[in-house]
């Protein structure tokens, strides 16, 4: 009766156990949707669109250098010639908050001679100002009015726009449209068709060139005023997109 019991025991468990089984494949098995998007066709592309526009703004770069024996002396002068550059850039018709201060620095000037320790000869003060000209068809009176008020520095200037919003949206229609044409060509060459797109990215975007030379970007004339010609400005958006395929 024993050897009865324990085998009837035995019985129950090993039921219990096949009972059991089938829930927990059904738990470990991978939802329907993740097993679709695993068994899925995708295409991972990248692309730009750019777009040319005239800039309707420029910054230059310019500052005076003055020298003098004394530091105080040299700070003076400097500062002295400076407002005249201001003063000339605003009969210009820059507007005060167009004028930035970016630099002033004091710096002691050494002579050298052959095994001799080096000997103070005076001090040098510079000062640098960025301007923002927002009509570009006074710029080169705003530089020709700088250099006649005492400004013996002119580093570079830059061009820019002053709202990229719409430069930027026209970009984005064309990175956008060509991403489709590239999706459309694999698919059709890998005898699928684009069966929608899961997702979007952008990169890139309007960032102002850095400052060139003057005299890079200017064309010296006899005339009234410096020749400066502007170009034009390219705005580029880069878009990546996966693709998901069908046949």
């Amino acid at each position: 009766m024993k050897t009865l019991i324990q085998a009837a025991a035995l019985s129950l468990t090993l039921a219990a156990g096949a009972a059991t089984a089938p829930a927990a494949f059904a738990q470990s098995a991978p939802p329907a949707a993740a097993d679709a998007m695993f068994r899925a066709t995708t295409l991972n592309l990248a692309a730009y669109g750019e777009t040319r526009v005239s800039p309707d703004m420029a910054t230059i770069n310019l500052g005076v250098m003055t020298e003098a024996p004394e530091a105080a002396a040299a700070l003076s002068a400097n500062s002295t010639r400076m407002n005249q550059v201001t003063a000339a850039l605003r009969k210009a018709g820059i507007a005060a908050k167009d004028i930035q201060t970016s630099g002033l620095n004091l710096n002691p000037q050494y002579v050298y001679e052959q095994n001799m320790p080096p000997k103070l000869s005076g001090y040098q003060a510079t000062s640098q100002v960025a301007v923002t000209v927002r009509d570009l068809s006074g710029l080169g009176r705003a530089v020709d009015a700088t250099v006649g008020a005492g400004a013996n520095q002119v580093n570079g200037i830059s061009f820019g726009l002053a709202d990229p919003a719409a430069a930027e949206d026209a970009a984005r229609l064309a990175a956008v449209k060509a991403l489709q044409a590239k999706a459309d060509l694999y698919a059709k060459a890998s005898g699928y068709r684009v069966g929608r797109l899961v997702s979007l990215g952008e990169g890139g975007g309007y960032a102002a060139p850095p400052p060139m030379p003057m005299m890079a970007m200017a064309r010296m004339e006899k005339s009234d005023a410096t020749q400066v010609s502007p170009g034009e400005l390219r705005v580029r958006i880069d878009v990546t997109g996966l693709y998901e395929l069908a046949r």
